[in-house]
């Protein structure tokens, strides 16, 4: 991904992490920061399937899951597989599109399957869903539903490179595309060991009384109305783990835990009316639960 990405190393970094962690990312910012490039990367790199699906306002949910059609040879019908049935699924500005249809991929997201006419379609190991999203203060978009968005277990903000960056940028896309060059180093099925690898991860009693507590303190927070469910207490734990073996470890520490509490929490709370009206952010709520939390003293296996 280096060799196509500039930069935004710890971002993609998080992108191995949901990887691991057999969950999925929302990567939001404005248009033309590269996540769309980073997404293809991910993608090319890891062999299997891809799809692309741009979602646009008169996008149906049939065009994300599939649908059966009337086959006049046979006199049956013949399911005609939707992009969801890839190992990398690329849900373009997905926030472009009515919620019905944003809302055809919680299944998928969530069980790894598709129903249509009743009937149910298991989807291919593994399933990787990369979402990107403009913000929504740009005109044409429809936020999306905290059901949906409780669904990926991170979401990453990509921000504009710096100067040094940006010339990097123009020298290695200024003759060719790089990514048109790139080669994958792994397959599906490395891929479906590694995730079950990363379960193996040792997670000690302090680790998972850390993980539970920070992810509680949400919830009796304040300046909160909705604090973060019983899944963003598995997919924090889920996330270490996959940090953890990123980095070479075996064990958790409950620095892997502190680096995933904002890319793993913060899209899944909502601030009260007021706090909306001040400005408060999220990210600094969880910055002060982060502090407040007692850090485990010592690890146990």
């Amino acid at each position: 991904m280096n060799t196509v990405i500039v930069g935004k190393t710890g971002n993609m970094e998080l992108l191995l992490v949901a990887l691991l962690a057999e969950g999925h990312v929302l990567i939001e910012d404005v248009p033309g920061v590269g996540k769309t490039l980073m997404a293809k990367s991910l993608a090319a790199s890891i062999g299997g399937s891809f799809k692309r699906l741009q979602f646009t306002p008169d996008l149906l949910p049939s065009d994300v899951t599939g649908f059966n059609i009337y086959n006049r040879q046979t006199g049956k019908f013949q399911f005609q597989p939707g992009p969801v049935l890839s190992n990398v699924l690329l849900a373009d500005e997905i926030n472009r599109t009515v919620p019905r249809t944003q809302s055809s991929l919680l299944e998928s997201m969530e069980e790894r399957q598709v129903t249509v006419d009743g009937e149910t379609i298991p989807l291919p190991r593994p399933f990787f869903v990369i979402a990107t999203q403009n913000p929504i203060e740009l005109e044409g978009t429809f936020p999306l539903p905290e059901a949906q968005l409780d669904r990926f277990l991170l979401k990453v903000h990509l921000d504009y490179p710096d100067r040094e960056e940006e010339m990097a940028i123009l020298k290695r896309f200024q003759a060719s595309d790089p990514l048109e060059e790139m080669e994958a180093v792994a397959n599906p099925a490395q891929i479906t060991r590694m995730q079950s690898a990363r379960a193996k991860i040792r997670v000690s009693s302090p680790i998972r009384a850390y993980v539970t507590d920070i992810v509680r303190s949400t919830r009796d927070h304040p300046l909160l109305w909705i604090g973060a469910s019983p899944r963003s207490t598995l997919g924090l734990l889920r996330a270490s783990q996959a940090l953890a073996a990123l980095r070479g470890r075996e064990y958790v520490l409950p620095d892997d835990v502190k680096n995933l509490v904002r890319p793993v929490l913060t899209h899944r709370l909502i601030l009260t009316e007021r706090e909306r009206v001040r400005g408060e952010s999220t990210e600094g709520i969880l910055q002060e639960i982060v502090e407040r939390v007692p850090v485990p003293p010592e690890i146990d296996a």
